[in-house]
């Protein structure tokens, strides 16, 4: 399909909007490898950002929005309240026939709701909340800053489309705010099936193992992320210090990634005795090197819409272990593909870690796990992207 205007003389204009390039970002993977097949499919792509520093080389052009705002005054709401004016002006004067904002910006044509419903976030934050720890949440300048966007976003007539990446988003795009089913489209994260495929573990699984000092039989299981608290990281070192099993007490969790509270759980893993079996590598780039060292991939997170790093571990043949409030949970079938758990429950989290540690039973469900998101490859998610825009030009 050739992307042409009306006139079948100019390029689609397509222009997309993120705040900032994050190289261990989902939403930012998920740009970089949508944009590529859009390009290649002939549109005329523009980037409107705060800041795209560190990126690959790429094809298209930018519009850099970073407005003055104070640091001292206003903080995190005050910058995207800044970035949002400015986004917003660079897509009125752009003329473009398609406006797809990955933020919460009135305005735009298409809002992919890459990062969720904050409104549904709040939420399953709070479960095991202080009554004033949640209130505070609740007043917080930032949190009321986006909620007021998200509401108004979803309620402008601009808006003709939101994009979901699962089926959850979808949900609770209805339940929050009443979204009509017309506007709603599922489109999963891409992965790409050539680079995270299980023939990794043949070339990493020893030379990985041996650079990080982990004995070939131990099980790895292998966490890929940032923001520790969100994603579960101190209910899986909880989790594996209540293992049982002889396997389960031998296995190692390599947590790769970085957060500001990075030595907080350094010190959880230290009182439970885990030091050895709790290995943090923050940020890595070679994270298919890691896909191909581990036996399987955990990530109990009290939130996330589609976390890129659970669809790569999947292609990589890795069985997951994840949560209901998660947008891969959807994919999961318990034990084929890995297992769902609630996010909290440390002790059904041990069971499974259990389970997944005893000797074969990862390496039996590594076709399944392959399998299913064999559906999800980049041209895949291209062809939908353009289907959509098909439609609403």
């Amino acid at each position: 399909m050739n992307l042409q205007t009306h006139s079948q003389t100019q390029p689609l204009r397509i222009a997309f909007i993120r705040q900032r390039y994050n190289p261990y970002g989902g939403a930012e993977r998920f740009i970089e490898r949508a944009l590529g097949k859009l390009v290649r499919k002939g549109a005329e792509i523009t980037l409107i950002t705060r800041n795209w520093d560190g990126a690959p080389p790429h094809d298209y052009r930018h519009i850099i929005c970073d407005p003055h705002y104070s640091r001292h005054f206003g903080g995190r709401a005050a910058r995207d309240r800044s970035f949002a004016a400015s986004a917003q002006r660079a897509m009125r004067e752009g003329n473009y026939d398609i406006t797809q904002a990955h933020e919460r910006i009135p305005g735009c044509m298409i809002f992919r709701a890459g990062d969720g419903v904050h409104a549904a976030w709040l939420d399953h934050r709070g479960r095991d909340q202080s009554p004033l720890a949640r209130m505070a949440t609740r007043i917080s300048a930032f949190h009321r800053f986006i909620l007021h966007q998200e509401a108004a976003m979803l309620a402008a007539p601009e808006l003709r489309a939101v994009i979901c990446n699962s089926d959850m988003v979808r949900e609770e795009m209805r339940r929050y705010y009443a979204v009509p089913d017309e506007k709603l489209v599922v489109i999963e994260n891409g992965v790409d099936l050539n680079h995270f495929h299980p023939a990794l573990a043949d070339e990493w699984r020893i030379r990985q193992r041996q650079a990080l000092g982990i004995d070939a039989d131990v099980p790895v299981f292998l966490y890929v992320g940032g923001g520790f608290m969100r994603k579960g990281v101190p209910q899986l070192i909880a989790a594996l210090a209540r293992c049982t099993s002889q396997h389960g007490r031998n296995s190692c969790l390599v947590i790769v990634g970085e957060d500001r509270h990075l030595k907080t759980y350094q010190r959880q893993a230290e009182k439970a005795g885990l030091s050895a079996r709790v290995l943090f590598t923050g940020p890595r780039r070679d994270v298919y090197a890691l896909y191909g060292m581990a036996d399987a991939f955990v990530l109990p997170t009290r939130y996330d819409p589609m976390p890129n790093a659970a669809l790569e571990a999947l292609a990589c043949g890795l069985p997951v272990l994840t949560s209901p409030t998660c947008g891969i949970a959807s994919r999961i079938i318990e034990g084929e593909n890995g297992f769902v758990v609630d996010a909290l429950d440390v002790d059904t989290l041990a069971r499974r870690i259990d389970t997944l540690a005893a000797p074969g039973k990862a390496e039996r469900m590594r076709a399944a796990a392959r399998a299913s998101v064999i559906d999800l490859d980049l041209d895949t998610l291209a062809g939908k992207l353009l289907s959509l825009y098909e439609r609403l030009r």
